[in-house]
């Protein structure tokens, strides 16, 4: 039975600071047709229509953290070349801590380009140097540690063998951590596991647990002695070995194991799942929650992103909704802004339209539902910014809203025509339209399109301002001065 709070343990995501040390790689995506074969050579042409770039490696781990609203910093290695320059400027887009990005100039900044038509992969092209890091970087990796080592709620080391995870530099983060009562959770690469010996928890697969314990995991037994022997010979608080759609293993000292069994309810893609799985982990671990809990955590929100297409990311919400199936739809689309925008960047590259109004929608009404059902039209998904009960306050007077921002949002959401709703604080959705960056920008039809807050922001992505008219009659001033009217009128009988 459940003995805490779900959203309670969620709300403290924010609050915690996670250190990802891992290799970051840059991902391209070069999408197109192909419908005929070179005359140069036996090989098929592609004409290329879409080009895509995002974080790759341990920068999925980085967007799983960020998606839960966590602070996050970065230890990682990147050349100064322009590739180098780019994944810097996309770690700052996402929100990232840099100061423990180490710069060697003899290094190629990792790319991996793949070539995809007619939804195939034809062809991967990789850049990168893969040598390990020098002397020098190592210890600026270790002075980053000393100067921020009390920063952090956990660790997570995702490695993909790029050359940043020496062993001298693995050894120091879990000596580090060790003293500093920081949990770390290391996400393992190769058959040799001893560098990281003393980590708080490794997370390989079934088949990578085999290879690194030479036993062949075929059934049970094998399973149990492949785990045991790797907590053992590891020195680890708790040895996870993750299995697909079977859940995942937890080995305890004194022969204990707990296993969990999978939540997904459909499996498209297990691109990025482990990536959630000890991101996920790291959250609770930093939370002070037991590793069970972590672990039936972590197993739902991999259970969230295998129903995606393509690697993706779990929301606090959609996670919750996968532990507590009751929760409502309403709660289901009220975000916050670090919720909301993994949730727009998905939409965006299945090729929806996002459309964003704003209002304070106090004392809903025909005209509020009209307009919205006009606006919802627009587009593939409509987000709606409502005012803040402080917000409204400062723009109509002490003696408004006359309904509170969380019920306002409740009835909002349950409207067919909305898909999601974020409250903002401040006077305009400004900031709110700058992170989104909506192609449609919609607002009712007594403002002129050059009156909009935000247009020059949409305009400049390549969106439009979307004027629709107001029913006529309709207004919630209008509504409660007719209250009011009718109150004075019955006071005067």
């Amino acid at each position: 039975m459940e003995t805490f709070s779900y959203p309670a343990i969620f709300e403290q995501f924010p609050k915690k600071r996670i250190l990802v040390a891992g290799d970051l790689m840059i991902d391209e995506y070069l999408w197109g047709q192909t419908e005929r074969i070179s005359p140069e050579a036996p090989v098929p042409v592609v004409d290329i229509g879409r080009e895509d770039t995002r974080l790759g490696g341990a920068g999925n781990v980085l967007h799983n953290l960020r998606a839960l609203g966590a602070a996050v910093d970065i230890l990682g290695v990147v050349g100064t070349d322009a590739h180098g320059v780019e994944l810097c400027q996309m770690l700052q887009t996402l929100g990232v801590g840099q100061q423990g990005i180490l710069r060697e100039p003899d290094r190629r900044t990792s790319r991996k380009t793949r070539i995809m038509a007619s939804h195939q992969q034809m062809m991967r092209i990789d850049r990168e140097s893969r040598q390990p890091i020098s002397a020098d970087s190592e210890r600026q990796a270790v002075d980053f540690l000393q100067r921020q080592q009390q920063a952090w709620d956990a660790i997570v080391i995702s490695d993909y063998g790029k050359g940043l995870l020496t062993t001298h530099l693995v050894q120091a983060i879990i000596s580090m951590a060790r003293q500093q009562g920081i949990p770390v959770l290391v996400d393992p690469k190769g058959d040799d596991y001893r560098l990281y010996r003393g980590a708080t928890t490794i997370t390989p697969n079934r088949r990578e647990a085999s290879i690194a314990s030479g036993i062949r995991i075929a059934d049970h037994d094998s399973l149990l002695a492949a785990g045991r022997k790797l907590l053992t010979e590891l020195n680890l608080d708790v040895m996870t070995i993750t299995r697909s759609e079977e859940g995942m293993s937890l080995f305890f000292p004194q022969d204990r194991v707990e296993h969990i069994p999978t939540m997904a309810l459909d499996v498209f893609d297990v691109t990025g799942a482990g990536d959630t799985v000890i991101s996920v982990m790291a959250l609770c671990c930093a939370c002070g929650l037991d590793f069970v809990e972590c672990g039936r955590i972590a197993n739902a929100a991999a259970g969230v992103v295998v129903g995606k297409v393509g690697t993706s990311t779990a929301s606090a919400e959609e996670i919750l909704q996968r532990l507590q199936p009751q929760r409502s739809l309403a709660s289901r689309k009220i975000k916050s802004l670090p919720e909301l925008l993994p949730q727009v960047e998905q939409l965006r590259r299945q090729g929806k339209k996002i459309l964003f109004t704003n209002g304070c929608f106090d004392l809903l009404h025909h005209g509020h539902i009209t307009y919205l059902q006009d606006a919802r039209k627009q587009g593939d998904v409509l987000i709606l910014g409502l005012n803040s009960d402080a917000s409204i306050r400062r723009l109509k007077g002490p003696s408004r809203p006359i309904i509170g921002q969380h019920e306002r949002a409740v009835v909002l959401a349950a409207l067919e025509a909305i898909d999601y709703v974020v409250i903002f604080d401040e006077d305009t959705p400004l900031e709110l339209i700058a992170a989104i960056q909506p192609q449609g920008l919609i607002k009712g039809g007594d403002y002129r399109p050059e009156q909009v807050v935000g247009r020059e922001i949409v305009e400049a992505g390549g969106g439009e301002v979307i004027i629709i008219p107001f029913v006529e009659g309709s207004s919630t001033t209008g509504i409660i001065e007719r209250i009011l009217a009718n109150q004075k009128e019955r006071e005067q009988l």
